[in-house]
């Protein structure tokens, strides 16, 4: 979709096609970080080989911003079977992996029609990080930090959010969305997303970048403008619970939904179940 844009000093941003996923490229001393590895080892080649052309310093780290397969996908290409780099992503993942992806990829496999966009996904190798994040770490790549923050359940239980201190910009992943709606995919926790972003926003600057998993460049601003979208769909889920309502009773009693009805049932059915078996809900 384009080429590299240098959104603060020496933090690249590229968006690919397909699904707009934003990939990120941090510049150290001694090497790159890349963030998140696109939907399938043959996507991964691509953006090797895009890296290599356009960086003259070997990609030494690879983070991976949560779980779902636009991001993880051709992560068998840096791994200890590919550039052998190290790769880091929140601890959950092996398991979200477990639970989701891999029976996602095995219907796939025997019905391809299964999935939009034509997918290939006849090599992937289900790889999770090498290194596994349980709590704030900070990466030394040379001459910067890098915060690595993963955080509590919302978009999915996986999510991990990067923070480049010195060109403050934030790497978000799919906690914020800017070319289309939040999706409330696989694993979300459409209760407790809101909340996970206003802890986020105690943090974050006015002058701050912010890099969404899909889509341009967006401010704080837009942060708390999509926070309070997501509060009120987690808002409306509470309140149909209450009342007894099943989602199709709460979807269809207003119009004025701030994201595609569509993708709002599948927040309402979630949240619901999770009201109903609260530890799930956490």
């Amino acid at each position: 979709m384009g080429d590299w844009t240098e959104v603060a000093d020496g933090v690249h941003h590229k968006r690919y096609n397909p699904l707009d996923v934003s990939i990120v490229v941090i510049e150290g001393e001694f090497g790159v970080l890349a963030v998140d590895t696109r939907s399938s080892p043959r996507e991964a080649d691509e953006l090797i080989a895009d890296i290599s052309a356009r960086f003259d310093k070997p990609i030494r780290w690879v983070v991976n911003t949560h779980a779902h397969y636009d991001h993880t996908f051709g992560n068998q290409r840096f791994g200890p079977f590919g550039l052998d780099v190290d790769v880091y992503g929140h601890r959950n993942i092996r398991r979200h992996f477990a639970q989701f992806e891999a029976p996602r990829l095995a219907a796939a496999r025997r019905d391809p029609s299964r999935e939009p966009g034509g997918q290939d996904w006849s090599e992937v190798t289900l790889t999770p990080p090498t290194h596994e994040v349980a709590e704030r770490t900070t990466l030394n790549i040379g001459d910067r930090k890098v915060d690595l923050i993963p955080l509590r359940p919302g978009h999915t239980d996986t999510d991990l959010v990067l923070l480049v201190r010195d060109a403050n910009t934030w790497v978000l992943g799919d906690i914020i969305e800017e070319s289309g709606p939040p999706m409330y995919g696989s694993g979300s926790f459409p209760l407790g997303w809101p909340g996970v972003l206003e802890q986020l926003l105690e943090q974050m600057r006015p002058g701050d970048r912010m890099i969404p998993g899909h889509g341009q460049v967006v401010d704080r601003s837009f942060v708390v403008r999509q926070t309070a979208q997501l509060k009120l769909v987690a808002d409306g889920i509470r309140d149909a619970h209450a009342r007894g309502l099943s989602p199709d009773e709460a979807l269809w009693e207003r119009d004025d939904w701030p994201f595609p009805v569509d993708g709002v049932f599948w927040a309402f059915d979630r949240g619901l179940r999770q009201l109903d078996a609260p530890t799930e809900a956490r």
